[in-house]
């Protein structure tokens, strides 16, 4: 080996001290330099840490601001809940209009402007913060993440609020509309029961923005419409939800959350009465009352002349009079507490006018639908209210049949005249969800399941009855 081969050796061991001094120099840069991993990963996804307040346009109820706010406590964000915000007011404003020309709430102000729609602010706000758990730590945790919350708004959020709103008066009520609403809702409770059997949380092993607003969209169900009886079928959902309003971060912004006690009652389909118009007085209405005044006596005269149109008759009215007495069998139907079929069913047929009333049986059309319990008496007590108007001429039982879903809802209804009446068939649409029958009384069975209708024979027709409703 010469003497140039001996130090070659050497020459490579210099390099490599070389190499190492330029990485510990290189090293000891950056951290000078005070860039923190959060600030790296925020720039390169082109994500800038929010240095001002975020202030929220909702009202202090709103379960869409609840999404950010909670979202905000999780992620260490400032966001203000504007002052003195007044629905239907402060959203109508130019400036506000300017912001969402659709007026919607809730609506963000940030520093680059303003985002609306509820997920878009929660996504805005857990991704003010880098590196955030809310959205997941890897590809498939966020393609998770965003299938719930998509869940959450088409599957739950839509059904709940087609439930909810018209029973409040914010839309048409239409039975079966509120039905398939109700069934689509509780096939997603299923999913959602399901999949938490064996998840404390959506995605991972922590809250995530999922978490988040589904919870938020459950709270409405939960609080105004959803009663122990409906979610007792979900039990995994029942604790997912506690769970989660009672975490601290939860908690601090939707307060102590109580569950419905009972179900918003149907609205009427009578509309309200308008009050009438009065127009102010203005300076020259003086002079108009004084010649008013003059031209009294002429329009009372008029007014003598004319005598008042008499309000017309109902049709059933101008029928032969009937031996039946209707209030009468009603009084003996209420006042009977023992021996029911000794007295109450034999007074009835003693009573009983063939020509003057008639029976009839009526089956729902769509039993198959009929698989909530409390729905399914809801929706016979809102048919009974809607045939107030028919009172004074009809006597009904309706009766809900079985144990288990789909439960079955028949009835029996006895009717001035020969026909049910036209009127009610006009005025009344549940009408039409039923199909009726006339009871052939010269048959014995059709009279004696008039008898256990009327008495709530129980099993009836072999199944017990879950409920029994009079309407007299």
């Amino acid at each position: 080996m010469g003497i140039v081969g001996m130090f070659q050796p050497i020459e490579k061991f210099s390099q490599l001290i070389h190499a190492t001094k330029t990485l510990h120099f290189t090293c000891i840069s950056l951290l000078l330099s005070a860039v923190s991993r959060s600030e790296l990963l925020a720039s390169l996804f082109s994500i800038q840490p929010v240095a001002m307040a975020l202030v929220l346009h909702a009202g202090k109820t709103n379960k869409n601001a609840f999404k950010a706010l909670i979202a905000a406590e999780y992620s260490g964000v400032a966001v203000k809940l504007v002052e003195n915000f007044e629905m239907g007011v402060s959203n109508k404003t130019p400036e506000f209009l300017k912001m969402n020309p659709i007026g919607k709430v809730p609506l963000l102000q940030t520093p680059e402007g303003p985002v609306f729609e509820s997920n878009a602010i929660a996504r805005y706000v857990s991704r003010s913060k880098a590196d955030n758990s809310l959205i997941g730590s890897t590809l498939i945790d966020y393609g998770h993440i965003e299938q719930w919350i998509d869940f959450a708004s088409m599957e739950i959020d839509a059904n709940i609020a087609k439930w909810f709103y018209p029973r409040k008066g914010h839309g048409v009520y239409l039975p079966p509309a509120e039905e398939a609403a109700i069934a689509a809702l509780k096939r997603a409770l299923g999913a959602l029961n399901t999949h938490l059997a064996s998840n404390t949380y959506l995605v991972g092993h922590s809250v995530t923005l999922a978490d988040i607003i589904l919870t938020c969209n459950l709270y409405l169900g939960f609080t105004q419409i959803m009663i122990k009886s409906f979610t007792s079928e979900f039990p995994h959902v029942e604790r997912y939800f506690w769970t989660m309003v009672n975490q601290p971060n939860f908690k601090k912004i939707l307060g102590d959350v109580k569950q419905a006690t009972s179900v918003p009652p149907a609205p009427s389909k009578k509309p309200a009465a308008q009050p009438k118009e009065t127009k102010p007085k203005t300076k020259d209405e003086p002079k108009k009352e004084a010649k008013k005044e003059a031209e009294k006596p002429k329009a009372e005269a008029a007014d003598e002349e004319e005598a008042p149109k008499p309000k017309p008759k109902n049709p059933l009215d101008l029928l032969p009079p009937s031996k039946m007495v209707l209030d009468d069998w009603k009084r003996l139907y209420s006042n009977t507490k023992t021996n029911f079929r000794e007295v109450a069913i034999k007074g009835f047929w003693d009573m009983y006018d063939p020509e003057g009333y008639s029976l009839w049986f009526c089956d729902y059309k769509y039993n198959e639908e009929n698989t909530v319990s409390f729905v399914t008496m809801n929706k016979v007590g809102g048919f009974l209210q809607r045939m107030d108007l028919a009172r004074k001429y009809a006597f009904g039982k309706m009766l809900v049949i079985g144990k288990d879903p789909p439960f079955k809802v028949k009835g029996l209804w006895l009717f001035r005249g020969q026909e049910i009446p036209q009127f009610v068939m006009d005025e009344c649409y549940d009408m039409e969800l039923y199909e009726w029958k006339k009871v052939d009384i010269s048959d014995e069975a059709q009279k004696e399941r008039v008898n256990q209708m009327i008495e709530d024979t129980e099993p009836f027709e072999g199944e017990p009855l879950l409920d029994a409703k009079c309407f007299k």
